[in-house]
């Protein structure tokens, strides 16, 4: 089965950093876009390696206010 998530990446000097957007702490990095993006598809493998199968991620939200 194939998932697709949104990539958001932008560059840091000579790095392409992204992550996830809608699986929280999947984080990477790469030289180049393409070793970006198989870089966080072992980062989301590893995540969905560690937890245990049928345990849910507990997710919460809480609004705050950020001055501007």
């Amino acid at each position: 089965m194939t998932r697709t998530f949104t990539l958001e990446y932008w560059r840091d000097g000579e790095w392409y950093v992204g992550r996830l957007r809608e699986v929280p702490g999947v984080f990477s990095q790469g030289k180049t876009l393409n070793e970006l993006e198989d870089n966080i598809r072992d980062a989301y493998q590893l995540m969905l390696d560690d937890k245990l199968p049928g345990t849910p991620t507990p997710v919460q939200t809480k609004d705050i206010g950020v001055e501007v």
